[in-house]
């Protein structure tokens, strides 16, 4: 019997197959690594502020260029505005002819300035003058006629002195010497009437003034009897505003007058926009008017440019009274926000300070304001790029910066 080989046991290899993706070892390393790279990431951003913010420091802001505004001591006007008034001349007058004749010439260029006693015209002078060669006759004969009559009388009155005529016929002497003498000087009338008729033959100018339009032709028979002349004359230099201001400032107007203080008067054009030409009131009417409740007041205005015409009406600011000592600064750098009316004003440094003022009468651009000391400097521009504490360079300066104690 053979002998059987004894049986050697197999082991089996064991298995390498990987464990399933969702196991517990494999949860726990992607967690561990996710967490790692958070740290590291949050590590790196805060390094990197920090390491940003650290070495740099951020520019400083240039200077705001502004323009300037000085405050200023002042006087300050109380205006009355909005006055409606007409342009009055002091004299309008016809240039009259005082005799009736034809008319010779005329010697003025229609819309011309002229003086008083400028010839405007003249008349045929002949009739006129043969009238006074008239005249003159009849006084040299009743002249003569008075002499021999005087030379008489001196004759009667020696012969009366011997007793040689009688008294009657010495005072019948006397009497035709005064009755020549009544002749003489009735005939020395007549010359100088007839001189004067004469004389109307030259129509003069009686004003200075600007003279119109001619209304008689030269060889047109002018009427002494005519009303309207041969020219109308309006005197402009001076003239005189006539306006209308309501009865509650009559009051400040009477004192003004009562201490003798010249109340300016100033005129406008419709826009309001051009000061035509600056007076002073005259005269104050006597009565109000019950209808409008205004009283009129007439100024009196040199015209030396002749901006005023003749019946223009033109807007008329009165001043009523004068505010004295007041802090003045441009209107325009008033700035205002909803709380508050403000300026920027600037200290030594040319830094700007937010100040809030108050503002009193304004007139144009000027205002009177409580605030703000005479002397300060008040920035005038780039409003929008100002607040409390802006540093600014002044126009017309260098940005180079002060010096200590310069």
């Amino acid at each position: 019997m053979s002998e059987e080989s004894p049986k050697v046991a197999r082991s089996e290899p064991v298995s390498s197959t990987p464990l399933p993706a969702g196991s517990a070892p494999e949860k726990r390393n992607g967690w561990l690594i996710f967490a790692i790279l958070v740290i590291v990431l949050v590590i790196g951003v805060i390094l990197f502020h920090v390491i940003r913010g650290q070495p740099k420091r951020a520019p400083a802001a240039p200077p705001v260029a502004v323009s300037t505004a000085t405050a200023r001591k002042g006087d300050m006007g109380i205006y009355v505005e909005g006055l409606l008034g007409a342009v009055t001349p002091l004299a309008t007058v016809a240039a009259p002819s005082q005799v009736s004749g034809q008319l010779k010439s005329v010697n003025f260029v229609e819309g011309q300035m002229v003086r008083a006693g400028d010839l405007l015209a003249e008349i045929d002078p002949r009739p006129f003058q043969a009238q006074l060669d008239s005249a003159q006759g009849q006084l040299a004969r009743d002249k003569a006629l008075l002499a021999e009559a005087r030379i008489d009388l001196q004759r009667y009155q020696a012969a009366y002195e011997q007793k040689a005529i009688p008294k009657q016929q010495l005072d019948n002497q006397a009497a035709l010497v005064e009755q020549d003498a009544g002749s003489v000087k009735y005939d020395q009338g007549q010359v100088d009437s007839a001189t004067v008729q004469l004389g109307f033959c030259r129509i003069t100018s009686p004003i200075s003034g600007r003279v119109g339009l001619r209304l008689v032709d030269p060889g047109n028979i002018v009427l002494s009897s005519s009303t309207n002349g041969v020219v109308m004359i309006t005197q402009i230099q001076p003239i005189t505003i006539i306006f209308s201001v309501a009865e509650d400032y009559l009051p400040q107007i009477q004192r003004q007058l009562a201490m003798g203080n010249h109340m300016t008067v100033e005129a406008f054009d419709r826009a309001q926009q051009t000061n035509l030409a600056s007076g002073s009131v005259l005269a104050l009417d006597n009565i109000i008017d019950s209808g409008t409740g205004t009283v009129r007041l007439k100024a009196l205005f040199t015209n030396a440019d002749n901006a005023l015409f003749p019946s223009q009406f033109v807007n008329v600011r009165l001043l009523i009274d004068t505010l004295r000592g007041q802090t003045l600064i441009p209107a325009s750098v008033i700035q205002r926000n909803g709380t508050a009316t403000f300026v920027y004003v600037l200290d030594e440094d040319d830094v700007v300070e937010m100040r809030t003022v108050k503002v009193g009468i304004t007139d144009g651009d000027t205002a009177a304001v409580e605030g703000v000391n005479p002397g300060e400097v008040l920035a005038a521009d780039n409003f929008n790029r100002l607040q409390d504490g802006t540093p600014v360079r002044p126009r017309g300066t260098n940005d180079a910066p002060k010096k200590a104690g310069g």
